[in-house]
């Protein structure tokens, strides 16, 4: 699945736009690496987000194409 779909359908970040736009800034690293929003993402990888000062790090434990609010977060696991 793209980045940016699954930081969308794991709510992560609300819109697909605003996911679009913050990996084209750079603010979106997967398994320590820069990644663009066409970036394919699989169980398994770490996505590191920035929010102005403070960084989200995520494990991916699953890759749905559609979910429910409530079972969104069982999609990754934050990390430290």
């Amino acid at each position: 699945m793209r980045l940016d779909k699954y930081l969308k359908v794991s709510r992560l970040i609300k819109r697909r736009t605003v996911a679009n736009e913050a990996c084209d800034a750079g603010r979106v690293l997967v398994n320590d690496k820069p990644a663009k929003a066409s970036t394919n993402v699989k169980a398994g990888d770490t996505i590191t987000i920035g929010f102005g000062n403070k960084e989200v790090k995520v494990e991916v434990l699953d890759v749905q194409e559609t979910v429910r609010k409530e079972e969104a977060k069982e999609l990754f696991r934050y990390l430290t």
